[in-house]
Protein backbone atom coordinates (compact mmCIF):
# COMPACT_ATOMS: atom_id res chain seq x y z
CA UNK A 1 0.00 0.00 0.00
CA UNK A 2 2.86 2.40 0.78
CA UNK A 3 4.36 1.70 -2.65
CA UNK A 4 1.03 2.44 -4.34
CA UNK A 5 0.63 5.70 -2.43
CA UNK A 6 4.16 6.82 -3.32
CA UNK A 7 3.57 6.01 -7.00
CA UNK A 8 0.23 7.84 -6.93
CA UNK A 9 1.93 10.96 -5.54
CA UNK A 10 4.70 10.60 -8.11
CA UNK A 11 2.14 10.36 -10.92
CA UNK A 12 0.42 13.53 -9.70
CA UNK A 13 3.76 15.38 -9.59
CA UNK A 14 4.66 14.07 -13.06
CA UNK A 15 1.40 15.46 -14.45
CA UNK A 16 2.16 19.01 -13.25
CA UNK A 17 4.29 19.96 -16.32
CA UNK A 18 1.40 18.86 -18.54
CA UNK A 19 -0.74 21.55 -16.94
CA UNK A 20 1.89 24.29 -16.88
CA UNK A 21 3.49 23.82 -20.32
CA UNK A 22 1.80 23.69 -23.76
CA UNK A 23 1.25 20.17 -25.05
CA UNK A 24 1.36 18.75 -28.56
CA UNK A 25 -1.78 17.18 -29.94
CA UNK A 26 -4.22 19.45 -28.12
CA UNK A 27 -6.91 20.12 -30.70
CA UNK A 28 -8.16 23.30 -29.04
CA UNK A 29 -4.73 24.97 -29.32
CA UNK A 30 -2.58 23.18 -31.94
CA UNK A 31 -0.10 26.06 -32.34
CA UNK A 32 0.73 26.40 -28.63
CA UNK A 33 4.05 24.50 -28.79
CA UNK A 34 5.19 26.35 -31.92
CA UNK A 35 4.46 29.69 -30.25
CA UNK A 36 6.38 28.59 -27.15
CA UNK A 37 9.35 27.69 -29.39
CA UNK A 38 9.16 31.13 -30.99
CA UNK A 39 9.07 32.94 -27.65
CA UNK A 40 11.65 30.71 -25.91
CA UNK A 41 14.11 29.51 -28.57
CA UNK A 42 16.83 28.55 -26.06
CA UNK A 43 14.69 26.80 -23.42
CA UNK A 44 12.22 24.97 -25.68
CA UNK A 45 14.66 22.41 -27.20
CA UNK A 46 15.78 21.29 -23.74
CA UNK A 47 12.21 20.88 -22.56
CA UNK A 48 11.45 18.92 -25.72
CA UNK A 49 14.31 16.50 -25.04
CA UNK A 50 12.66 15.70 -21.71
CA UNK A 51 9.26 15.10 -23.38
CA UNK A 52 7.77 18.01 -21.47
CA UNK A 53 5.66 18.98 -24.49
CA UNK A 54 4.34 15.38 -24.65
CA UNK A 55 4.05 14.64 -20.94
CA UNK A 56 1.22 12.10 -21.13
CA UNK A 57 2.94 10.21 -23.95
CA UNK A 58 6.41 10.36 -22.38
CA UNK A 59 8.17 7.06 -21.58
CA UNK A 60 8.81 8.12 -17.99
CA UNK A 61 5.13 9.00 -17.47
CA UNK A 62 4.04 5.67 -18.97
CA UNK A 63 6.52 3.85 -16.72
CA UNK A 64 5.10 5.47 -13.56
CA UNK A 65 1.55 4.75 -14.72
CA UNK A 66 2.26 1.09 -15.47
CA UNK A 67 4.07 0.64 -12.16
CA UNK A 68 1.10 2.19 -10.37
CA UNK A 69 -1.30 -0.12 -12.22
CA UNK A 70 0.75 -3.19 -11.28
CA UNK A 71 1.12 -2.01 -7.69
CA UNK A 72 -2.58 -1.24 -7.31
CA UNK A 73 -3.49 -4.64 -8.76
CA UNK A 74 -1.16 -6.39 -6.33
CA UNK A 75 -2.50 -4.30 -3.47
CA UNK A 76 -6.22 -4.25 -4.17
CA UNK A 77 -6.99 -7.78 -5.31
CA UNK A 78 -5.57 -9.58 -2.23
CA UNK A 79 -7.25 -6.99 -0.02
CA UNK A 80 -10.56 -7.60 -1.78
CA UNK A 81 -10.20 -11.33 -1.13
CA UNK A 82 -9.57 -10.64 2.55
CA UNK A 83 -12.49 -8.24 2.84
CA UNK A 84 -14.80 -10.73 1.14
CA UNK A 85 -13.77 -13.37 3.65
CA UNK A 86 -14.56 -10.96 6.46
CA UNK A 87 -17.98 -10.24 5.00
CA UNK A 88 -18.89 -13.91 4.67
CA UNK A 89 -17.33 -15.05 7.96
CA UNK A 90 -19.43 -15.89 11.01
CA UNK A 91 -19.38 -13.59 14.04
CA UNK A 92 -16.35 -14.35 16.21
CA UNK A 93 -16.58 -15.94 19.65
CA UNK A 94 -16.99 -13.68 22.68
CA UNK A 95 -13.82 -12.42 24.34
CA UNK A 96 -13.10 -13.68 27.82
CA UNK A 97 -13.67 -10.34 29.54
CA UNK A 98 -16.79 -8.68 28.16
CA UNK A 99 -16.47 -5.83 30.63
CA UNK A 100 -13.70 -4.38 28.48
CA UNK A 101 -16.05 -3.83 25.51
CA UNK A 102 -17.63 -0.53 24.55
CA UNK A 103 -20.73 -1.37 26.60
CA UNK A 104 -21.30 -4.12 29.16
CA UNK A 105 -24.14 -5.33 31.36
CA UNK A 106 -24.75 -8.24 33.75
CA UNK A 107 -28.45 -9.06 34.08
CA UNK A 108 -30.44 -11.22 36.46
CA UNK A 109 -33.14 -13.11 34.58
CA UNK A 110 -35.75 -15.75 35.36
CA UNK A 111 -34.20 -18.37 33.09
CA UNK A 112 -30.88 -17.88 31.26
CA UNK A 113 -31.63 -20.32 28.41
CA UNK A 114 -34.92 -18.58 27.58
CA UNK A 115 -33.20 -15.22 27.70
CA UNK A 116 -30.55 -16.38 25.21
CA UNK A 117 -33.29 -17.57 22.87
CA UNK A 118 -35.11 -14.25 23.24
CA UNK A 119 -31.84 -12.36 22.61
CA UNK A 120 -31.18 -14.34 19.39
CA UNK A 121 -34.71 -13.69 18.11
CA UNK A 122 -34.46 -9.99 18.91
CA UNK A 123 -31.08 -9.61 17.17
CA UNK A 124 -32.32 -11.42 14.07
CA UNK A 125 -35.29 -9.05 13.92
CA UNK A 126 -32.74 -6.21 13.87
CA UNK A 127 -30.96 -7.84 10.91
CA UNK A 128 -27.95 -9.00 12.87
CA UNK A 129 -26.16 -12.09 11.69
CA UNK A 130 -26.63 -14.48 14.61
CA UNK A 131 -24.88 -17.69 15.66
CA UNK A 132 -26.20 -19.63 18.67
CA UNK A 133 -23.99 -22.02 20.60
CA UNK A 134 -24.39 -23.75 23.90
CA UNK A 135 -24.41 -20.95 26.45
CA UNK A 136 -23.61 -18.11 24.05
CA UNK A 137 -25.16 -15.94 21.35
CA UNK A 138 -22.89 -14.11 18.87
CA UNK A 139 -24.26 -11.43 16.58
CA UNK A 140 -22.77 -9.03 14.08
CA UNK A 141 -24.18 -6.24 11.92
CA UNK A 142 -22.78 -3.67 9.48
CA UNK A 143 -21.02 -5.96 7.00
CA UNK A 144 -22.00 -3.46 4.33
CA UNK A 145 -19.23 -1.29 5.79
CA UNK A 146 -16.68 -3.81 4.57
CA UNK A 147 -18.44 -4.03 1.21
CA UNK A 148 -18.07 -0.24 0.96
CA UNK A 149 -14.39 -0.60 1.75
CA UNK A 150 -14.17 -3.27 -0.93
CA UNK A 151 -15.93 -1.03 -3.49
CA UNK A 152 -13.63 1.89 -2.65
CA UNK A 153 -10.47 -0.12 -3.27
CA UNK A 154 -11.81 -1.68 -6.47
CA UNK A 155 -12.83 1.75 -7.79
CA UNK A 156 -9.21 2.93 -7.75
CA UNK A 157 -8.21 0.07 -10.00
CA UNK A 158 -11.19 0.57 -12.30
CA UNK A 159 -10.38 4.28 -12.55
CA UNK A 160 -6.84 3.53 -13.71
CA UNK A 161 -8.20 1.16 -16.36
CA UNK A 162 -10.73 3.78 -17.55
CA UNK A 163 -8.11 6.51 -17.87
CA UNK A 164 -5.78 4.15 -19.72
CA UNK A 165 -8.59 3.19 -22.10
CA UNK A 166 -9.21 6.81 -23.03
CA UNK A 167 -5.51 7.49 -23.57
CA UNK A 168 -5.02 4.39 -25.72
CA UNK A 169 -8.17 4.27 -27.85
CA UNK A 170 -9.65 7.79 -27.91
CA UNK A 171 -9.13 10.76 -30.17
CA UNK A 172 -9.91 14.47 -30.35
CA UNK A 173 -10.03 16.87 -33.26
CA UNK A 174 -10.94 20.35 -34.37
CA UNK A 175 -12.91 21.48 -37.39
CA UNK A 176 -14.41 24.74 -38.67
CA UNK A 177 -17.63 24.41 -40.67
CA UNK A 178 -19.16 27.22 -42.75
CA UNK A 179 -22.93 27.71 -42.91
CA UNK A 180 -24.36 25.50 -45.61
CA UNK A 181 -21.28 23.23 -45.68
CA UNK A 182 -21.27 19.53 -44.83
CA UNK A 183 -18.76 17.81 -42.57
CA UNK A 184 -18.05 14.10 -43.02
CA UNK A 185 -16.38 12.30 -40.12
CA UNK A 186 -13.23 11.09 -41.82
CA UNK A 187 -9.65 11.95 -40.91
CA UNK A 188 -9.06 14.16 -43.96
CA UNK A 189 -12.00 16.43 -43.03
CA UNK A 190 -10.43 17.62 -39.78
CA UNK A 191 -8.37 20.78 -39.41
CA UNK A 192 -6.49 18.96 -36.64
CA UNK A 193 -6.87 15.35 -35.45
CA UNK A 194 -5.02 13.78 -32.54
CA UNK A 195 -5.37 10.02 -32.21
CA UNK A 196 -4.39 7.81 -29.30
CA UNK A 197 -1.70 5.21 -30.01
CA UNK A 198 -4.17 2.34 -30.55
CA UNK A 199 -6.97 4.35 -32.21
CA UNK A 200 -7.74 3.32 -35.79
CA UNK A 201 -8.88 6.07 -38.24
CA UNK A 202 -11.13 3.49 -39.86
CA UNK A 203 -13.10 3.25 -36.60
CA UNK A 204 -14.29 6.88 -36.69
CA UNK A 205 -18.04 7.07 -36.14
CA UNK A 206 -19.77 7.05 -39.57
CA UNK A 207 -21.68 10.33 -39.67
CA UNK A 208 -22.05 13.61 -41.48
CA UNK A 209 -23.80 16.84 -40.69
CA UNK A 210 -24.61 20.10 -42.41
CA UNK A 211 -24.42 23.40 -40.58
CA UNK A 212 -27.84 24.72 -41.54
CA UNK A 213 -27.46 27.99 -39.66
CA UNK A 214 -25.50 29.72 -36.93
CA UNK A 215 -26.95 32.48 -34.78
CA UNK A 216 -24.95 34.73 -32.47
CA UNK A 217 -26.53 37.34 -30.21
CA UNK A 218 -24.60 40.24 -28.64
CA UNK A 219 -25.47 42.93 -26.13
CA UNK A 220 -26.67 45.99 -28.06
CA UNK A 221 -26.51 48.74 -25.44
CA UNK A 222 -25.19 49.78 -22.06
CA UNK A 223 -21.76 49.30 -20.53
CA UNK A 224 -21.69 45.66 -21.73
CA UNK A 225 -22.13 46.61 -25.38
CA UNK A 226 -20.85 43.86 -27.64
CA UNK A 227 -20.65 41.11 -25.01
CA UNK A 228 -21.90 37.72 -26.24
CA UNK A 229 -25.34 36.58 -25.10
CA UNK A 230 -26.02 33.30 -26.93
CA UNK A 231 -24.63 31.08 -29.68
CA UNK A 232 -26.67 28.42 -31.44
CA UNK A 233 -25.67 26.10 -34.28
CA UNK A 234 -28.41 24.13 -36.05
CA UNK A 235 -27.19 20.84 -37.52
CA UNK A 236 -28.87 18.45 -39.94
CA UNK A 237 -27.18 15.13 -39.20
CA UNK A 238 -27.09 11.62 -40.61
CA UNK A 239 -25.61 8.61 -38.79
CA UNK A 240 -25.85 4.84 -39.10
CA UNK A 241 -28.79 4.98 -36.65
CA UNK A 242 -30.88 7.52 -38.56
CA UNK A 243 -31.10 11.24 -39.27
CA UNK A 244 -32.39 14.37 -37.60
CA UNK A 245 -31.86 17.99 -36.67
CA UNK A 246 -30.31 19.27 -33.46
CA UNK A 247 -29.21 22.53 -31.87
CA UNK A 248 -25.70 22.78 -30.45
CA UNK A 249 -24.82 25.38 -27.83
CA UNK A 250 -21.84 25.90 -25.50
CA UNK A 251 -21.79 22.99 -23.02
CA UNK A 252 -24.60 21.28 -24.98
CA UNK A 253 -22.71 19.14 -27.51
CA UNK A 254 -24.03 16.99 -30.32
CA UNK A 255 -23.49 13.36 -29.25
CA UNK A 256 -23.32 10.74 -32.00
CA UNK A 257 -22.90 7.32 -30.35
CA UNK A 258 -20.19 8.55 -28.00
CA UNK A 259 -18.51 10.99 -30.41
CA UNK A 260 -19.22 14.49 -29.10
CA UNK A 261 -19.10 17.76 -31.05
CA UNK A 262 -18.60 20.76 -28.76
CA UNK A 263 -19.26 24.29 -30.01
CA UNK A 264 -16.08 26.17 -29.05
CA UNK A 265 -16.05 29.26 -31.24
CA UNK A 266 -17.34 31.03 -34.31
CA UNK A 267 -16.53 33.79 -36.77
CA UNK A 268 -17.23 35.19 -40.22
CA UNK A 269 -16.54 33.79 -43.67
CA UNK A 270 -16.76 36.50 -46.38
CA UNK A 271 -17.94 35.22 -49.75
CA UNK A 272 -15.35 36.26 -52.32
CA UNK A 273 -15.22 35.74 -56.09
CA UNK A 274 -11.92 36.25 -57.93
CA UNK A 275 -11.84 36.53 -61.73
CA UNK A 276 -8.45 36.37 -63.41
CA UNK A 277 -7.10 38.56 -66.18
CA UNK A 278 -9.00 36.55 -68.78
CA UNK A 279 -12.32 37.09 -67.03
CA UNK A 280 -12.63 33.45 -65.87
CA UNK A 281 -13.73 32.61 -62.30
CA UNK A 282 -10.53 31.42 -60.61
CA UNK A 283 -11.93 31.18 -57.06
CA UNK A 284 -15.35 31.60 -55.53
CA UNK A 285 -17.01 30.84 -52.21
CA UNK A 286 -16.81 31.59 -48.48
CA UNK A 287 -13.36 32.05 -46.94
CA UNK A 288 -12.87 31.62 -43.19
CA UNK A 289 -11.38 34.71 -41.51
CA UNK A 290 -10.10 34.17 -37.98
CA UNK A 291 -11.27 36.60 -35.23
CA UNK A 292 -8.53 38.67 -33.60
CA UNK A 293 -10.42 40.58 -30.90
CA UNK A 294 -13.76 40.80 -29.09
CA UNK A 295 -15.16 43.05 -31.85
CA UNK A 296 -14.45 40.18 -34.28
CA UNK A 297 -11.91 42.05 -36.37
CA UNK A 298 -10.86 39.07 -38.51
CA UNK A 299 -8.05 38.33 -40.92
CA UNK A 300 -7.65 35.75 -43.65
CA UNK A 301 -6.10 34.98 -47.02
CA UNK A 302 -7.34 33.92 -50.44
CA UNK A 303 -4.95 31.85 -52.57
CA UNK A 304 -5.73 31.69 -56.30
CA UNK A 305 -3.08 29.45 -57.92
CA UNK A 306 -5.13 28.93 -61.11
CA UNK A 307 -5.42 32.62 -61.98
CA UNK A 308 -4.02 33.67 -65.36
CA UNK A 309 -1.74 35.19 -66.51
CA UNK A 310 -0.19 34.83 -63.05
CA UNK A 311 -1.30 33.35 -59.69
CA UNK A 312 -2.75 35.82 -57.22
CA UNK A 313 -3.01 35.91 -53.42
CA UNK A 314 -5.10 38.27 -51.31
CA UNK A 315 -4.62 39.28 -47.68
CA UNK A 316 -7.76 40.61 -46.07
CA UNK A 317 -9.14 42.18 -42.94
CA UNK A 318 -12.86 41.82 -42.28
CA UNK A 319 -14.70 44.32 -40.08
CA UNK A 320 -18.26 43.31 -39.04
CA UNK A 321 -19.06 46.91 -38.06
CA UNK A 322 -16.56 49.17 -39.78
CA UNK A 323 -15.82 52.53 -38.15
CA UNK A 324 -13.06 55.08 -38.39
CA UNK A 325 -10.80 54.94 -35.33
CA UNK A 326 -9.30 57.87 -33.48
CA UNK A 327 -5.99 57.48 -35.37
CA UNK A 328 -7.72 57.38 -38.75
CA UNK A 329 -7.49 53.58 -39.11
CA UNK A 330 -10.61 51.54 -39.83
CA UNK A 331 -11.61 49.28 -36.93
CA UNK A 332 -14.58 47.12 -35.94
CA UNK A 333 -16.77 48.83 -33.34
CA UNK A 334 -19.21 45.95 -32.71
CA UNK A 335 -19.09 42.15 -33.25
CA UNK A 336 -22.45 41.99 -35.06
CA UNK A 337 -23.01 42.60 -38.78
CA UNK A 338 -24.00 46.28 -38.79
CA UNK A 339 -21.64 47.79 -41.39
CA UNK A 340 -19.49 44.98 -42.83
CA UNK A 341 -16.40 45.92 -44.80
CA UNK A 342 -13.57 43.93 -46.40
CA UNK A 343 -10.07 45.48 -46.62
CA UNK A 344 -7.75 43.83 -49.16
CA UNK A 345 -4.13 43.88 -50.31
CA UNK A 346 -2.80 41.69 -53.13
CA UNK A 347 0.29 39.73 -54.16
CA UNK A 348 1.26 37.92 -57.35
CA UNK A 349 3.79 35.22 -58.19
CA UNK A 350 4.56 31.67 -57.11
CA UNK A 351 2.38 30.60 -54.17
CA UNK A 352 4.60 27.60 -53.42
CA UNK A 353 1.72 25.12 -53.68
CA UNK A 354 3.49 22.88 -56.18
CA UNK A 355 6.55 22.02 -54.07
CA UNK A 356 4.67 19.40 -52.02
CA UNK A 357 5.07 21.17 -48.68
CA UNK A 358 2.19 21.72 -46.27
CA UNK A 359 0.77 25.23 -45.95
CA UNK A 360 -1.77 26.79 -43.65
CA UNK A 361 -4.94 28.02 -45.32
CA UNK A 362 -5.03 30.90 -42.81
CA UNK A 363 -1.58 32.40 -43.51
CA UNK A 364 0.36 33.49 -46.57
CA UNK A 365 4.00 32.63 -47.25
CA UNK A 366 5.42 35.77 -48.89
CA UNK A 367 8.54 34.03 -50.27
CA UNK A 368 8.37 34.20 -54.05
CA UNK A 369 5.51 36.72 -54.07
CA UNK A 370 5.55 40.30 -55.29
CA UNK A 371 3.37 42.94 -53.69
CA UNK A 372 0.83 44.43 -56.08
CA UNK A 373 1.13 48.24 -56.32
CA UNK A 374 -1.19 50.88 -57.66
CA UNK A 375 -0.61 53.48 -60.33
CA UNK A 376 1.09 55.72 -57.75
CA UNK A 377 3.62 53.03 -56.88
CA UNK A 378 2.27 52.50 -53.38
CA UNK A 379 0.82 49.28 -52.06
CA UNK A 380 -2.54 48.50 -53.62
CA UNK A 381 -5.40 48.58 -51.14
CA UNK A 382 -9.16 48.28 -51.51
CA UNK A 383 -12.14 48.54 -49.16
CA UNK A 384 -15.28 46.69 -50.26
CA UNK A 385 -18.85 46.60 -48.98
CA UNK A 386 -21.06 43.58 -49.74
CA UNK A 387 -21.89 43.47 -53.46
CA UNK A 388 -18.99 45.66 -54.59
CA UNK A 389 -16.30 44.72 -57.13
CA UNK A 390 -12.80 46.11 -57.48
CA UNK A 391 -10.33 45.70 -60.36
CA UNK A 392 -6.79 44.54 -59.63
CA UNK A 393 -3.89 46.49 -61.19
CA UNK A 394 -1.78 45.22 -64.10
CA UNK A 395 -4.65 43.23 -65.62
CA UNK A 396 -4.64 40.64 -62.82
CA UNK A 397 -8.45 40.46 -62.72
CA UNK A 398 -11.22 41.52 -60.36
CA UNK A 399 -12.39 40.76 -56.82
CA UNK A 400 -16.06 40.77 -55.77
CA UNK A 401 -17.27 40.81 -52.16
CA UNK A 402 -20.51 38.82 -52.57
CA UNK A 403 -21.65 38.76 -48.93
CA UNK A 404 -20.98 37.27 -45.51
CA UNK A 405 -21.70 33.90 -43.95
CA UNK A 406 -20.74 32.55 -40.53
CA UNK A 407 -18.68 29.58 -39.50
CA UNK A 408 -18.63 27.53 -36.29
CA UNK A 409 -15.67 25.84 -34.61
CA UNK A 410 -16.28 22.36 -33.23
CA UNK A 411 -14.04 20.38 -30.94
CA UNK A 412 -14.60 16.68 -31.45
CA UNK A 413 -13.83 14.16 -28.72
CA UNK A 414 -14.27 10.45 -28.27
CA UNK A 415 -13.14 8.87 -25.01
CA UNK A 416 -14.07 5.18 -24.76
CA UNK A 417 -12.82 5.11 -21.19
CA UNK A 418 -15.05 7.86 -19.84
CA UNK A 419 -17.93 5.51 -19.00
CA UNK A 420 -15.52 3.27 -17.10
CA UNK A 421 -14.11 6.30 -15.28
CA UNK A 422 -17.63 7.48 -14.43
CA UNK A 423 -18.52 4.07 -12.99
CA UNK A 424 -15.28 4.12 -11.01
CA UNK A 425 -16.03 7.60 -9.63
CA UNK A 426 -19.55 6.61 -8.57
CA UNK A 427 -18.22 3.39 -7.05
CA UNK A 428 -15.57 5.35 -5.17
CA UNK A 429 -18.06 7.84 -3.74
CA UNK A 430 -20.54 5.15 -2.80
CA UNK A 431 -17.90 2.92 -1.22
CA UNK A 432 -16.30 5.77 0.70
CA UNK A 433 -19.66 7.03 1.98
CA UNK A 434 -20.71 3.57 3.14
CA UNK A 435 -17.39 2.69 4.75
CA UNK A 436 -17.31 5.99 6.68
CA UNK A 437 -21.01 6.23 7.52
CA UNK A 438 -22.00 2.68 8.46
CA UNK A 439 -20.70 1.34 11.80
CA UNK A 440 -19.73 -2.30 12.33
CA UNK A 441 -21.42 -3.71 15.48
CA UNK A 442 -20.89 -6.89 17.40
CA UNK A 443 -22.95 -8.19 20.33
CA UNK A 444 -22.30 -11.14 22.62
CA UNK A 445 -24.74 -12.61 25.13
CA UNK A 446 -23.22 -15.22 27.45
CA UNK A 447 -24.83 -17.42 30.09
CA UNK A 448 -23.10 -17.03 33.43
CA UNK A 449 -25.46 -19.28 35.46
CA UNK A 450 -29.14 -20.26 35.37
CA UNK A 451 -30.28 -16.81 36.48
CA UNK A 452 -27.53 -14.54 35.12
CA UNK A 453 -26.45 -13.48 31.61
CA UNK A 454 -23.66 -11.16 30.55
CA UNK A 455 -23.89 -8.85 27.53
CA UNK A 456 -21.14 -7.01 25.64
CA UNK A 457 -21.39 -4.54 22.75
CA UNK A 458 -18.57 -3.46 20.41
CA UNK A 459 -18.74 -0.81 17.69
CA UNK A 460 -16.05 -0.91 14.98
CA UNK A 461 -16.68 2.64 13.81
CA UNK A 462 -16.98 6.24 14.90
CA UNK A 463 -20.24 5.88 16.82
CA UNK A 464 -20.60 4.34 20.22
CA UNK A 465 -23.44 2.02 21.18
CA UNK A 466 -26.77 3.84 21.28
CA UNK A 467 -28.86 3.75 24.43
CA UNK A 468 -31.80 2.39 22.42
CA UNK A 469 -29.68 -0.62 21.35
CA UNK A 470 -28.94 -1.49 24.97
CA UNK A 471 -32.49 -0.83 26.17
CA UNK A 472 -34.04 -2.94 23.43
CA UNK A 473 -31.77 -5.91 24.01
CA UNK A 474 -32.14 -5.65 27.80
CA UNK A 475 -35.92 -5.66 27.41
CA UNK A 476 -35.73 -8.75 25.22
CA UNK A 477 -33.57 -10.56 27.72
CA UNK A 478 -35.90 -9.71 30.59
CA UNK A 479 -39.06 -10.65 28.63
CA UNK A 480 -40.58 -7.20 29.20
CA UNK A 481 -42.73 -6.42 26.13
CA UNK A 482 -43.82 -3.06 27.57
CA UNK A 483 -40.21 -1.88 27.56
CA UNK A 484 -39.34 -3.15 24.06
CA UNK A 485 -38.70 -0.18 21.71
CA UNK A 486 -40.20 -0.60 18.28
CA UNK A 487 -37.32 1.17 16.53
CA UNK A 488 -33.62 1.11 17.31
CA UNK A 489 -30.55 2.61 15.76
Amino acid sequence: MRTAVVLLILLAVAAVPGSLLPQRGVASDPAAVALFYRDNPDLAPWLDRLYLFDVYAAPWFAAVYLLLLVSMTGCVLPRCVRLWREVTAQPPAAPRRLEREDAHARLTVEEASASLTAAAAHLRSRRFRVVETDGEVRAEKGHVRELGNLAFHLSLLVLLVGVAGGRLFGYEGRVAVVEGSTFTNIASSYDALTRAPLADPADLEPLEFTLRSFDAQFETSGPRLGEPRSFTAVLDWVTSDGAGTTEVRPNQPFDANGTKFFLTGHGYAPQITVRDGRGDVAASGPVIFLPQDQAFTSDGVVKVPDARPTPVALEGLFLPTAARGADGIDVSAYPGLVNPALLLTAYSGDLGLDDGGAQSVYTLDLDGLVEVTGDDGDRWRATLAPGETVRLPDGLGTVTFDGVTRFANFQVARDPGKEISLVAALLLLMGLSVSLGVPRRRVWVRRVDDATVEVGWRHLGRRRCADSDSAALTAALEHDPDNHPESTT
